[in-house]
Parts: C-alpha cells; sequence; structure tokens
C-alpha cells in the first residue's frame, strides 16, 4: 500500500544525522522528500523529513531512521549548549569532542558534533602527536618530547597531558607546542595558565582543558584563559533528543454515483 510519512521532532534542540536517515531510507527503497539540512533549529512539531513509499517499507525502516536521528540530534543540542557556555570567554573557547565514542558511530558522532558548532578535534591518534600519562609512566617526558619531535612534520603540535603547574612547565620548555590540562578544576587551571603567561611559556603553548567537564559546566571555565575544552560526554552522554513518526491517513478516492 503505498503510504507518505513525516518525521517530526518532539524538543528543542538541533537537527543532525540527517544523511545517515536518507541513506537507511533509500536502502530501505522509500524516498526522502523536504529533508532539514543538519544544524537546522528544531522545536516540537518541527517536520525533520517526508518518506513516501509502501507502508510496509516505512514502517520497516521506521526505527532505524528515528534512532540515528534521535543519537545524533542529542550529540548536536549537547554541543550546541556547551557552546553556549563560552559566551565572553577570552581568548575564545573553542568546544572539542573526544575519541570517546560509541562503536560504528564514530564518524555520525563527529558529524553531530560540528553541527552543533563544536570541532571534532581527533579522529584518532593518528591525527596529532598526544603524550599521555600512560606514555609518560614508561619513558620521561623530556626524553618523550624529544623522541616525538624529532618524527613530527614541520608545523605539528606535539601535545603533552599535564596535571600540575611543574609538569606544565616542563613540557613547555622542552618543547610542548599545546599542553592538556587533565581534571582541573577552574581555579586549578587558571593558577597553571597565569603562571605559564608570567613565565612567558603561555604563547608558545595551546592550551586545552579536559576531564569532567560537562556542557552544562562548561562556563565556568571561561574565565581560565584556554584555547579549547573537550568533552567526551558530548558523545558518550548526550541525551537522546525525541522524534516521532506520523503516517497521513490514505487519500479516499470518491466517485461520483
Amino acid at each position: 500500500m503505498p503510504a507518505t510519512a513525516d518525521v517530526l521532532a518532539q524538543a528543542r534542540g538541533v537537527l543532525s544525522g540527517g544523511s545517515a536517515a536518507r541513506a537507511v531510507a533509500v536502502r530501505a527503497g522509500v524516498r526522502v522528500r523536504g529533508l532539514l539540512p543538519d544544524g537546522s533549529l528544531l522545536r516540537p512539531g518541527t517536520v525533520v523529513l517526508t518518506l513516501r513509499g509502501d507502508a510496509r517499507k516505512i514502517l520497516a525502516a521506521e526505527r532505524t531512521i528515528l534512532n540515528l536521528l534521535m543519537h545524533a540530534s542529542g550529540v548536536a543540542t549537547a554541543t550546541a549548549r556547551a557552546v553556549r557556555g563560552t559566551a565572553g570567554s577570552r581568548p575564545r573557547l573553542e568546544v572539542w569532542a573526544t575519541r570517546k565514542t560509541l562503536p560504528g558511530l564514530r564518524d555520525l558522532e563527529k558529524a553531530a558534533v560540528g553541527h552543533g558548532g563544536g570541532r571534532p578535534h581527533r579522529r584518532d591518534l593518528s591525527d596529532g602527536w598526544l603524550i599521555k600519562s600512560n606514555h609518560l609512566a614508561l619513558v620521561p617526558l623530556e626524553a618523550a618530547i624529544a623522541r616525538v619531535r624529532k618524527q613530527a612534520r614541520p608545523g605539528e603540535r606535539v601535545e603533552v597531558e599535564v596535571r600540575s603547574r611543574a609538569e606544565a612547565f616542563r613540557a613547555a620548555r622542552a618543547g610542548a607546542g599545546a599542553l592538556l590540562i587533565d581534571n582541573a578544576s577552574p581555579a586549578r587551571a587558571r593558577t597553571i595558565v597565569r603562571a605559564l603567561e608570567a613565565a612567558g611559556l603561555r604563547r608558545a603553548c595551546w592550551v586545552e582543558l579536559s576531564g569532567g567537564i560537562s556542557p552544562d559546566s562548561v562556563h565556568r571555565y571561561r574565565r581560565v584563559g584556554a584555547d579549547a575544552v573537550s568533552l567526551g560526554a558530548l558523545t558518550h552522554s548526550a541525551a537522546a533528543l525525541p522524534f516521532h513518526l506520523r503516517l497521513r491517513p490514505p487519500r479516499l478516492s470518491h466517485s461520483r454515483p
């Protein structure tokens, strides 16, 4: 039986996952019409897309389409909330995603972060040089930085995870181009950044904040003086944005007597 169905948003948020939803519909043999662009603002009742085709095919694809839109739009909405929390920051505080993504959904989630106004950041470890605490448990900090700098291409930053002012100073003086201040309160992170500024080391180092930060707590880090804040919560803990599929009643034909 031929049918038409609308997919509607049930809450305010930011749309993402449209391309994935279209791909599922096409694979199921269903036509897609009126698809809103990813990044569009939603409110309850907004029609995101319309499906046309055999009713059984539409209903067979319904749950997968809704699941993808719900998850991706949840990520985009959480990102947009985090970005709003950076208002008034100096320097401008960027919102980054992390590698803490759900299995098989990394590309969907990274795209959703972009639709919410954030930056995908690292897709995997091959995207940059990051020396973490587990690496430093095996190799001394200065030696690790020296080893990586020999392999890095010109212009590539070597980033080092630090948790104290002393570690930040050591990393900066050893040639790190970026510092990841991990699991620090806003006050503690600001103390580290101010110490770097006073020592003349801040200008040469990009500063990223991470660890225990949520979309609702980003505003507390606006005055730290960092360049970016990275949130695993954007992808691994974003609440789904609800959507609903509504079949339109079939048009009845009336024949004249």
